[in-house]
């Protein structure tokens, strides 16, 4: 057991060998597009969502994000200004309700984890 936190720590701080989400030194990130502090606050009132797939589980395939049991995660869209579907960009959450932020502008190629204003 004590074995498994360590190595998913060394994953949470990018020291076992892959691209995990970057940690957070545990501010809100003012360098991040508006669109995702607007995503933020649909999530913090649970909605209304603009897009069907908002809230949907996000099943981590990609490995990116620490190990959890599925449906711990689900993904919101943040809009692209200028795409004409979705786009690329994302908020994944983790817990329920939500206790860890992800944004990906790459469509889950990497990932950035992020606070929230509160």
């Amino acid at each position: 057991m004590l074995l498994r936190l360590f190595a998913l720590l060394l994953l949470c701080l990018g020291l076992a060998g892959c691209s995990p989400a970057t940690p957070d030194a545990g501010r809100p990130h003012v360098d991040l597009p508006p669109e995702v502090h607007a995503t933020l606050a649909l999530i913090a009132r649970d909605g209304p969502y603009p897009y069907n797939k908002d809230g949907t589980v996000f099943q981590n395939r990609e490995g990116l994000l620490p190990r959890a049991e599925r449906g711990y995660y689900r993904e919101f869209t943040v809009p692209t200004p200028g795409a004409k579907n979705r786009g690329a960009r994302r908020i994944v959450t983790g817990g329920t309700p939500p206790e860890v932020f992800y944004y990906t502008e790459d469509h889950y190629q990497s990932f950035r984890r992020i606070t929230p204003a509160p």
